[in-house]
Protein backbone atom coordinates (compact mmCIF):
# COMPACT_ATOMS: atom_id res chain seq x y z
CA UNK A 1 0.00 0.00 0.00
CA UNK A 2 1.11 3.44 -0.98
CA UNK A 3 0.32 6.28 1.79
CA UNK A 4 0.85 9.84 1.35
CA UNK A 5 1.16 12.04 4.12
CA UNK A 6 0.94 15.72 4.27
CA UNK A 7 1.69 17.29 7.00
CA UNK A 8 0.70 20.97 8.66
CA UNK A 9 -0.63 23.34 10.98
CA UNK A 10 -3.73 23.91 8.75
CA UNK A 11 -5.23 26.93 10.71
CA UNK A 12 -7.39 27.01 8.96
CA UNK A 13 -7.47 23.96 6.05
CA UNK A 14 -8.30 25.10 2.62
CA UNK A 15 -8.59 24.19 -0.94
CA UNK A 16 -5.33 24.65 -1.94
CA UNK A 17 -4.63 21.75 0.71
CA UNK A 18 -7.32 19.50 -0.75
CA UNK A 19 -5.95 20.30 -4.24
CA UNK A 20 -2.77 19.37 -3.17
CA UNK A 21 -3.55 15.96 -1.26
CA UNK A 22 -5.75 14.84 -4.46
CA UNK A 23 -3.62 15.82 -7.23
CA UNK A 24 -0.52 13.84 -4.85
CA UNK A 25 -2.96 10.86 -4.71
CA UNK A 26 -4.03 11.10 -8.33
CA UNK A 27 -0.51 11.41 -9.75
CA UNK A 28 1.50 9.61 -7.82
CA UNK A 29 -0.52 6.50 -7.16
CA UNK A 30 -1.33 6.81 -3.51
CA UNK A 31 -3.92 4.90 -1.97
CA UNK A 32 -4.41 7.24 0.61
CA UNK A 33 -3.32 10.73 1.99
CA UNK A 34 -3.11 11.56 5.64
CA UNK A 35 -3.91 15.05 6.54
CA UNK A 36 -2.05 15.34 9.77
CA UNK A 37 -2.17 18.27 11.88
CA UNK A 38 0.23 19.27 14.51
CA UNK A 39 -0.02 19.63 17.71
CA UNK A 40 2.86 22.15 18.21
CA UNK A 41 4.84 23.23 14.96
CA UNK A 42 8.57 23.49 15.92
CA UNK A 43 9.64 26.26 13.74
CA UNK A 44 6.95 28.59 13.97
CA UNK A 45 3.88 29.97 16.46
CA UNK A 46 0.51 29.03 15.23
CA UNK A 47 -0.84 32.77 14.75
CA UNK A 48 -4.28 33.10 16.72
CA UNK A 49 -4.45 29.04 17.12
CA UNK A 50 -8.18 28.22 18.18
CA UNK A 51 -6.60 24.96 19.65
CA UNK A 52 -5.20 21.43 18.12
CA UNK A 53 -8.34 19.76 18.23
CA UNK A 54 -10.38 22.48 16.84
CA UNK A 55 -8.33 22.78 13.93
CA UNK A 56 -8.21 18.48 13.49
CA UNK A 57 -12.11 18.95 13.51
CA UNK A 58 -11.28 20.97 10.63
CA UNK A 59 -9.73 18.82 8.83
CA UNK A 60 -12.52 16.05 9.23
CA UNK A 61 -14.91 18.27 7.93
CA UNK A 62 -12.92 19.49 4.80
CA UNK A 63 -11.97 16.34 3.99
CA UNK A 64 -15.20 14.34 4.60
CA UNK A 65 -16.64 13.61 1.32
CA UNK A 66 -13.73 12.14 -0.54
CA UNK A 67 -12.73 8.89 0.46
CA UNK A 68 -8.83 8.95 -0.34
CA UNK A 69 -8.31 11.89 2.48
CA UNK A 70 -8.35 11.11 6.12
CA UNK A 71 -7.39 12.90 8.92
CA UNK A 72 -4.25 11.47 11.28
CA UNK A 73 -4.35 12.43 14.92
CA UNK A 74 -0.74 11.00 15.58
CA UNK A 75 1.01 14.24 16.32
CA UNK A 76 -2.16 15.58 18.92
CA UNK A 77 -1.88 12.46 20.56
CA UNK A 78 1.66 12.44 20.90
CA UNK A 79 1.63 16.35 21.99
CA UNK A 80 4.78 18.65 22.03
CA UNK A 81 6.23 20.30 19.22
CA UNK A 82 5.55 17.91 15.87
CA UNK A 83 8.88 16.85 14.25
CA UNK A 84 8.27 15.30 10.81
CA UNK A 85 11.10 12.33 11.15
CA UNK A 86 9.23 11.35 14.82
CA UNK A 87 5.70 11.17 13.30
CA UNK A 88 7.04 8.85 9.90
CA UNK A 89 8.61 6.47 12.51
CA UNK A 90 5.47 6.26 14.52
CA UNK A 91 3.24 6.01 10.95
CA UNK A 92 5.77 3.15 10.20
CA UNK A 93 4.82 1.34 13.72
CA UNK A 94 1.16 1.66 12.84
CA UNK A 95 0.96 0.89 9.16
CA UNK A 96 2.85 -2.59 8.42
CA UNK A 97 3.52 -3.26 4.99
CA UNK A 98 2.93 0.36 3.81
CA UNK A 99 5.32 2.80 1.60
CA UNK A 100 5.14 6.12 2.72
CA UNK A 101 5.45 8.98 1.04
CA UNK A 102 5.61 12.64 2.76
CA UNK A 103 4.26 15.64 0.29
CA UNK A 104 5.58 18.82 0.61
CA UNK A 105 6.10 21.81 -1.99
CA UNK A 106 9.10 22.84 -3.37
CA UNK A 107 9.27 25.73 -1.20
CA UNK A 108 9.40 23.49 1.99
CA UNK A 109 11.49 20.64 -0.02
CA UNK A 110 14.25 23.66 -0.07
CA UNK A 111 14.29 24.09 3.31
CA UNK A 112 14.22 19.97 4.28
CA UNK A 113 18.54 19.79 4.90
CA UNK A 114 17.23 22.05 7.75
CA UNK A 115 14.72 20.06 9.45
CA UNK A 116 15.77 17.37 12.52
CA UNK A 117 17.51 14.56 11.00
CA UNK A 118 16.95 14.75 7.25
CA UNK A 119 18.37 11.60 6.09
CA UNK A 120 16.33 9.85 8.34
CA UNK A 121 13.13 11.42 6.72
CA UNK A 122 14.27 10.39 3.15
CA UNK A 123 15.38 6.78 5.08
CA UNK A 124 11.86 6.30 6.12
CA UNK A 125 9.19 7.96 3.23
CA UNK A 126 9.47 9.42 -0.24
CA UNK A 127 9.58 12.94 -0.83
CA UNK A 128 6.77 14.26 -3.10
CA UNK A 129 7.26 17.39 -4.06
CA UNK A 130 4.41 19.59 -5.79
CA UNK A 131 5.32 21.48 -8.73
CA UNK A 132 4.63 25.21 -8.95
CA UNK A 133 6.32 28.37 -10.76
CA UNK A 134 9.15 29.78 -9.05
CA UNK A 135 11.31 26.46 -7.79
CA UNK A 136 12.63 24.52 -10.20
CA UNK A 137 12.88 21.01 -10.31
CA UNK A 138 16.73 20.81 -10.11
CA UNK A 139 17.56 23.28 -7.79
CA UNK A 140 15.67 20.99 -5.58
CA UNK A 141 17.53 18.23 -6.88
CA UNK A 142 20.93 20.15 -6.62
CA UNK A 143 20.32 21.66 -2.95
CA UNK A 144 19.54 18.41 -1.30
CA UNK A 145 22.01 16.09 -3.32
CA UNK A 146 24.34 18.72 -2.23
CA UNK A 147 23.80 18.31 1.27
CA UNK A 148 21.49 15.13 1.84
CA UNK A 149 23.54 12.60 -0.92
CA UNK A 150 22.15 11.20 -3.95
CA UNK A 151 18.44 11.54 -3.25
CA UNK A 152 17.10 10.83 -7.02
CA UNK A 153 15.69 7.89 -6.27
CA UNK A 154 13.45 9.29 -3.46
CA UNK A 155 12.07 11.73 -5.00
CA UNK A 156 8.73 11.94 -6.75
CA UNK A 157 7.45 15.11 -8.42
CA UNK A 158 4.01 16.32 -9.43
CA UNK A 159 2.30 19.14 -11.11
CA UNK A 160 0.27 21.45 -8.53
CA UNK A 161 -1.75 23.89 -10.51
CA UNK A 162 -1.39 27.31 -9.38
CA UNK A 163 -3.80 28.40 -6.40
CA UNK A 164 -2.79 31.34 -4.58
CA UNK A 165 -4.18 30.59 -1.17
CA UNK A 166 -2.93 30.78 2.27
CA UNK A 167 -4.25 30.10 5.88
CA UNK A 168 -2.80 33.80 6.68
CA UNK A 169 -4.78 35.39 4.34
CA UNK A 170 -8.05 33.28 5.15
CA UNK A 171 -7.71 34.23 8.75
CA UNK A 172 -7.15 38.20 7.78
CA UNK A 173 -10.31 37.97 5.63
CA UNK A 174 -12.44 36.55 8.41
CA UNK A 175 -10.94 39.38 10.89
CA UNK A 176 -11.89 41.86 8.50
CA UNK A 177 -15.55 40.37 8.18
CA UNK A 178 -15.34 39.13 4.74
CA UNK A 179 -16.25 35.57 3.31
CA UNK A 180 -14.35 32.63 2.81
CA UNK A 181 -16.26 30.73 1.00
CA UNK A 182 -15.09 29.22 -1.87
CA UNK A 183 -11.80 29.41 -0.27
CA UNK A 184 -12.22 26.67 2.17
CA UNK A 185 -15.04 23.28 2.11
CA UNK A 186 -18.29 24.63 3.01
CA UNK A 187 -18.59 22.73 5.89
CA UNK A 188 -15.03 24.71 7.08
CA UNK A 189 -16.34 28.12 6.65
CA UNK A 190 -19.93 27.09 8.32
CA UNK A 191 -17.93 25.79 11.50
CA UNK A 192 -15.57 28.52 11.61
CA UNK A 193 -18.98 31.02 11.38
CA UNK A 194 -21.20 28.75 13.79
CA UNK A 195 -17.83 29.36 16.59
CA UNK A 196 -16.48 32.50 15.83
CA UNK A 197 -13.06 31.42 15.06
CA UNK A 198 -10.28 33.77 14.13
CA UNK A 199 -12.63 36.46 14.80
CA UNK A 200 -10.54 39.51 15.58
CA UNK A 201 -7.48 38.01 14.80
CA UNK A 202 -7.98 35.57 17.77
CA UNK A 203 -10.57 32.09 18.65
Amino acid sequence: MRLGVLGGTFNPPHLAHLLCASEAADQLGLERVLLVPAFEPPHKEVAHDPGPEARAALCELAVADDPRLEVSRIELERAGRSYTVDTLRALHATHANTELTFIVGGDMALSLPTWREPVSILGLARLAVAERSGVARQDILDRLGATLGDVAGRIDFFEMPRLDLSSSEIRRRITDGRTVRYLVPDAVADRISARGLYRGGGR
